[in-house]
């Protein structure tokens, strides 16, 4: 039974070696992202006025007045930060199925735009890769490791990653819909009863993204007809949307609290994250 007692052993050891790194790397990888954070408040501003005023919205395509209306109370301070947490699972496969459950914690600043979304993945019982997505300073960065030590996704700068990292930002606006307003920068344009285009500008990026509306007025989707698809080591350019449910009223305002996101390619539609809000801190402007 020797071999027995030197395979207990040689696994306890491993487990050891694992637990390890996995201490070492959750704390550099909270000190990173402590760092995302200090840029994210470094970089607020305040604009515009304290209070959604609803003479603002008088100018806007009908499908954008019934949502401002629907979802905002008049007079309500406007929000200038919010921390979410979510659950859900995310597709680490770019051809395949290959469903992880995820947790994360988001950070969102809305003056100037910015946000890091900071996630644990369960690729194998204790072996998660902790994964950074993030906008600041209008520059993007995606970045994920196993045990947050091991680096195998490490992208940063402006280009396409920054303006893919921007329109994320808009796109999640719904869980922070004072940020849609005029008064915030954003420009809307008619398309129909139940759509308008948004256009927002961050420095040198400007994007414009389709928001669609359902009969309640809350926003079903967002769509880009164009938005960075890592493939390999490589960024492929292909239609894009995020879609929204299960709203609900909170801090006076009514926001969704389920959604998924989508590439929308060739061969069909290609899911790659679900999840559900489990948790959610506002800041207000006054």
């Amino acid at each position: 039974m020797h071999w027995f007692t030197g395979i207990l052993l040689f696994g306890v050891a491993m487990a050891l070696a694992v637990s390890g790194l996995g201490v070492l790397g959750a704390r550099r990888w909270a000190g990173a992202t402590r760092a995302i954070h200090a840029r994210l408040d470094a970089q607020r501003r305040a604009t515009g006025p304290l209070r959604y005023d609803p003479r603002e919205i008088d100018h806007l395509p009908a499908p954008v007045q019934r949502y401002f209306r629907a979802v905002l109370t008049p007079g309500q301070p406007l929000v200038t930060a919010v921390t979410l947490s979510h659950t859900g699972q995310f597709n680490m496969s770019s051809t395949d199925e290959q469903w992880k459950p995820f947790t994360s914690r988001q950070r969102v600043v809305v003056q100037r735009p910015g946000f890091l979304w900071d996630a644990r993945i369960a690729m194998l019982p204790g072996l998660p890769v902790r994964v950074h997505d993030s906008y600041a300073g209008g520059q993007g960065l995606l970045r994920a490791a196993v045990l947050g030590l091991f680096r195998v996704a490490d992208l940063q700068g402006d280009g396409e990653l920054a303006r893919g990292e921007l329109m994320r930002f808009l796109a999640e606006a719904a869980w922070y819909p004072t940020a849609l307003l005029p008064s915030q920068g954003v420009q809307w344009t008619a398309v129909d009863g139940d759509s308008a285009n948004a256009t927002l500008t961050d420095g040198a990026l400007s994007l414009t993204l389709l928001f669609q509306f359902d009969g309640e007025g809350m926003v079903r989707s967002v769509f880009a007809q164009a938005r960075g698809r890592m493939v390999g080591r490589q960024i492929d350019m292909a239609p894009w949307e995020g879609s929204w449910s299960d709203h609900r009223r909170v801090d006076g305002m009514t926001v969704p609290f389920a959604g998924e996101v989508a590439w929308l390619l060739p061969e069909g539609r290609k899911t790659y994250w679900r999840g559900t809000v489990t948790a959610l801190g506002y800041e207000w402007s006054a």
